[in-house]
């Protein structure tokens, strides 16, 4: 009977504590249920706010395209204005600015006196109809740097070939020529050029290559100018330029003492002598013989000037402006008086680097060649006919 009853004692308490178990877990259960009620209506809540912040920051990022196409339009119409200004600008210095180009008296050199005023009173004959004249730089490319910050690139101006010649520095006597355009601009540095060597070194920038030939300028006790066939690597005429007393021919490139230039009529010279310091003079040359066919003395003056070139008989000179990296033409000369300074067009080009050691005209495609700190860049050109006057 005593073990009978110890043992219902044993299973009461076995029951207690087993009871006393599962409510216990049942407490825990509630608990975390509880919980996991909490933590999703958290979650829900999170979730909507993260919807509410997701279309504010969709409206905010409308709100801010619909202002930056608004301050888009508004800096367009701001450098539109700029370029206005600027354009207007350039316009009043040339008017009243000190006048920049001036007649100047005949001032002939001693040597081949009776020769030269014959070449200044004979009316140019002109060998081609071309009338054109520049109207503005219709479009800018630079295709490439490289080489020193002189120097001149250029291909044949006179035929349609595809070659390229660069002219790196202002002292050198190897040419780099290249097949093609596109082989300069993919081409590391000049490693797919192939070296021209010239018998004697070039003397600044003022080079042309005209129908197989290279047309450089050397110094030594006289300018002279020499013509090379590329082809058959040799030199083909040698002439001492027929004047006295040379001069830098521009004012911010004392390194050229004479540029050439070549444009639909042939071959040009542009040089200055100490007998006519301020203004720039121009030669027509032939360029088979290399003999001067007719010479003037321009109203173009040298102070502050790059570089020029001719088109279409005109004489282009490029003066450096107050402002860094821009320059325009501001002074032309026309062999046939068909274009005077009032007349021509206010010509300035896109803001650059630094200025022009050289710009070489290509009668074959109405471009412009320029060197430009080391930089090789292409000028498309607008143009418009000459006005008789």
């Amino acid at each position: 009977m005593r073990g009978l009853v110890l043992l219902l004692t044993l299973v009461y308490i076995a029951t207690a504590q087993h009871q006393a178990l599962i409510d216990y877990l049942e407490r825990r259960l509630l608990a975390i249920e509880d919980r996991i009620s909490l933590w999703q209506e958290q979650t829900t809540r999170y979730a909507s706010e993260l919807r509410e912040l997701k279309q504010q920051m969709v409206s905010q990022l409308e709100s801010l395209d619909k202002e930056k196409e608004t301050i888009r339009m508004t800096l367009d119409g701001v450098g539109t204005r700029v370029d206005r200004v600027e354009r207007e600008l350039d316009y009043l210095e040339t008017q009243n600015s000190a006048q920049p180009c001036v007649d100047v008296d005949d001032r002939l050199i001693e040597q081949q006196v009776t020769l030269v005023k014959e070449k200044q009173k004979a009316k140019y004959f002109k060998l081609t109809d071309c009338s054109d004249m520049i109207s503005s730089i219709k479009a800018m490319k630079i295709l490439k740097r490289v080489g020193g910050p002189k120097g001149m690139w250029t291909k044949d101006t006179g035929r349609t070939s595809g070659k390229v010649y660069i002219f790196n520095g202002t002292a050198e006597d190897t040419i780099n020529e290249f097949a093609t355009v596109q082989d300069f601009t993919r081409s590391l540095g000049f490693s797919l050029s192939t070296d021209l060597k010239i018998l004697s070194s070039w003397k600044g920038t003022g080079h042309v290559v005209y129908n197989n030939h290279v047309y450089y300028v050397n110094q030594a006790e006289e300018i002279r100018v020499i013509k090379f066939d590329t082809e058959n690597k040799s030199v083909t005429d040698s002439v001492v330029f027929p004047v006295q007393d040379h001069v830098p021919v521009y004012g911010l490139n004392p390194e050229t003492v004479m540029d050439l230039a070549v444009d639909e009529e042939g071959l040009w010279a542009i040089y200055a002598t100490r007998q006519n310091e301020r203004y720039i003079s121009l030669a027509k040359m032939d360029s088979n013989s290399l003999d001067i066919e007719q010479m003037w003395d321009t109203n173009c003056p040298r102070e502050n000037a790059e570089t020029a070139f001719v088109i279409c008989g005109t004489l282009y000179v490029v003066y450096n402006t107050k402002q860094p990296g821009r320059s325009r033409v501001q002074c032309v000369f026309d062999v046939n008086d068909l274009v005077t300074n009032e007349e021509a067009p206010l010509v300035y080009f896109p803001k650059r680097y630094s200025f022009h050691s050289s710009l070489k005209y290509n009668p074959q495609e109405q471009l412009l060649y320029a060197w430009d700190d080391g930089y090789q860049i292409l000028y498309k050109l607008s143009m418009k006919k000459k006005l008789e006057i």
